[in-house]
């Protein structure tokens, strides 16, 4: 069971905690959202909850609540660039669905 960055994600989320000044790694969950059932949450964890399960991935610390994982385990982050955009992307093993607009997806 695990949640992995490839080395670009990795190195964007250890700028941006550097800039911040402050955080302990990155959390990736879900919640009930759109068309699909699910979306992605992702955020900068400033601390870790007594639950909170805890990847190491290229030196950034990921955290995911246990209600999560099930649906994402397994999930690469990568941060890409199409055009003029920059984002992350999940590689998620366990999708079998999305929306159109790629906002959500299902399980």
């Amino acid at each position: 069971m695990a949640i992995t960055l490839t080395e670009k994600a990795a190195q964007h989320v250890l700028n941006a905690l550097a800039k911040r000044g402050k955080g302990v790694g990155l959390r990736v969950g879900v919640h009930s959202s759109g068309c699909s059932g699910l979306a992605y949450k992702l955020e900068y964890a400033d601390e870790m909850a007594a639950d909170d399960l805890q990847f190491v991935s290229n030196g950034v610390k990921v955290l995911v609540d246990p209600k999560s994982l099930p649906f994402i385990n397994g999930t690469e982050l990568d941060y890409v660039r199409e055009g003029l955009n920059e984002s992350f992307k999940f590689n998620n093993p366990n999708v079998k669905n999305e929306c159109g607009c790629g906002e959500s997806f299902g399980v």
